[in-house]
């Protein structure tokens, strides 16, 4: 099953910026839509943002705006750039591929995923 590992989460203040990225190992990456998820503490795991394998991408409303998802095929990683952070971002960030349109039928083992606070 495709694997996948999320790096670039910190401690960041209120206004700042983190470049999260996720590198797997899937041999079908190029095709793949993958999606960034989070999940808070004590809450489910919802998706943040997606990007197909046309690079049409999509955003939750509560990040549109600051949030920007990319990938490189030939690294096979994803990213998502996030600006303008806010405390109600403080979640463990993970990436997944799924099988569009629906998100949640992502199609790897989820990873570690990445820690983001956002606390002044």
């Amino acid at each position: 099953q495709v694997q996948f590992v999320e790096s670039g989460g910190g401690l960041v203040q209120p206004g700042g910026s983190l470049r999260l990225s996720c590198a797997t190992s899937g041999s079908s990456f190029n095709r793949d839509a993958m999606g960034w998820y989070r999940q808070a503490p004590g809450k489910h795991r919802d998706v943040v943002a997606t990007i197909t394998s046309t690079r049409n991408t999509n955003y939750a409303d509560s990040v549109k705006g600051r949030f920007t998802i990319s990938r490189d095929n030939a690294k096979s990683t994803v990213y998502l750039q996030m600006n303008s952070l806010k405390p109600e971002d403080t979640a463990v960030y993970y990436c997944n591929a799924f099988d569009p349109p629906i998100t949640s039928l992502v199609r790897g083992s989820w990873g570690q995923g990445t820690q983001v606070t956002v606390s002044s």
